[in-house]
């Protein structure tokens, strides 16, 4: 039977938070999430695109102020490895009549998406998680809420 202390830990690279990000839209915000996987070397560019393409067809808005934005299925050859990526909009960013000032990128191989947004969506459902996020202004912040060690985790 797995418990938290048995997930994988996400795959976070510290390089791909930033907490002081402004966008002047949706899509502008997307493309950050897609710049900052492409700058650790997650992705190739060309998934951009794509995050911007499944955010077309249905919203990756979550609730709690944060949105999961991540591409179709037809862009997994442009993942190299799974990575998310967080970026903090401290002054919001308009997602669909939603205000969103937290963006969690998400690119995997494969179904590796299915886990990412499972083990994600235990963390941001909760209100005093997403809290946390939405107000972190270290990135070991982010880092610790999103890879709690495993003493932690198995509490």
């Amino acid at each position: 039977m797995a418990d938290s202390a048995d997930m994988a830990p996400l795959p976070l690279d510290p390089r791909a938070i930033r907490l002081t990000a402004v966008a002047d839209s949706r899509d502008d915000a997307i493309r950050q999430c897609g710049q900052a996987l492409a700058d650790v070397g997650a992705v190739d560019e060309s998934y951009i695109g794509a995050m911007l393409e499944r955010e077309r067809s249905i919203s990756t808005y979550v609730g709690e102020g944060v949105a999961i934005p991540h591409g179709t299925l037809v862009a997994k050859d442009a993942v190299h490895h799974d990575a998310i990526c967080v970026l903090r909009f401290p002054g919001g960013v308009d997602w669909n009549g939603e205000r969103v000032t937290v963006c969690v990128g998400i690119a995997a191989r494969g179904d590796g998406h299915v886990r990412l947004l499972s083990e994600l969506a235990q963390i941001l459902l909760d209100p005093d998680s997403a809290r946390a996020l939405r107000d972190a202004t270290e990135i070991s912040d982010v880092v610790d809420l999103l890879q709690p060690s495993r003493e932690e985790a198995s509490k």
